[in-house]
């Protein structure tokens, strides 16, 4: 990956959004932080890659359940740098639920933010990625991109439309230049993730925290361990290289043999 490239995380002031932001940084890009909210922190986000990296690093607020907000990201980078050269779709939310008490509004939250921002953010920096010659997109799906639980029916059909949407782009873009490619997570230890092992420490009190982790929240990750952040930015920052300049339309998983099986 050749320096002063200009990449987009979405959903990235905080977990494998910002993790990447930084692996994308470190090795010379400059970069566009984004999330919803538009706080100081946010910027002080920005301000302390550009500073430690020696690149431009600046935040947007974006909300990714608005199509508009998720093509004006992308116009609003290309207007301060020039060009869009690596798209990063993390932005991602949760809600557990079965499928008849689902609420309607998680849904329709969820498929917007987790499949459909990616659509619209991919529509508009293609056209930028075919001009130059070389662009890199890579969608965060899930391992439940690739398998399903219950309880998850939103988030798995996001996430399986979003292996699937990959697979379309590579196919359009093949010989361009342009790849599309999809990392998948297991069990990663973020913030959402931490939630999650309160709410069923809750659910079984009997349990100590590091029994709820191992029996329960990593039940189907094999290796019994979270992957961590930097891990899942170094699987983007593989598909971001050079070296991975015939790597499209393909998943990659992080996700201790979840899928193995």
């Amino acid at each position: 990956m050749n320096s002063r490239k200009t990449a987009i995380v979405t959903g990235s002031n905080s977990g494998i959004g910002l993790a990447t932001a930084e692996a994308l940084a470190a090795n010379g890009c400059n970069v566009v932080l984004n999330s919803f909210t538009d706080g100081e922190a946010d910027h002080a986000l920005a301000a302390d890659l550009a500073k430690k990296h020696s690149v431009d690093c600046v935040y947007i607020k974006a909300d990714m359940s608005k199509p508009a907000e998720c093509r004006d990201l992308v116009a609003q980078a290309a207007k301060r740098f020039g060009s869009v050269d690596i798209l990063v779709n993390n932005a991602g939310i949760q809600h557990v639920s079965p499928v008849e008490s689902f609420p309607i509004e998680k849904w329709d939250a969820i498929i917007a933010i987790n499949l459909s921002s990616a659509f619209h953010t991919t529509a508009a920096a293609v056209p930028m990625m075919r001009k130059a010659g070389w662009g890199r997109i890579v969608n965060i799906a899930s391992a439940h991109g690739l398998r399903a639980s219950p309880n998850k029916s939103a988030y798995v059909a996001a996430k399986h439309g979003v292996v699937g949407f990959t697979k379309t782009v590579a196919l359009e873009l093949a010989g361009s230049g342009v790849t599309s490619n999809a990392v998948c997570p297991g069990f990663v230890h973020t913030p959402l993730v931490e939630i999650q092992i309160k709410d069923r420490m809750k659910e079984h009190p009997g349990m100590d925290r590091e029994t709820v982790v191992r029996d329960i929240i990593l039940e189907k990750q094999p290796s019994k361990q979270f992957a961590t952040v930097e891990q899942i930015a170094g699987a983007v920052l593989y598909l971001c290289s050079d070296a991975a300049a015939q790597v499209t339309g393909t998943t990659i998983s992080v996700d201790g043999g979840w899928t193995a099986s």
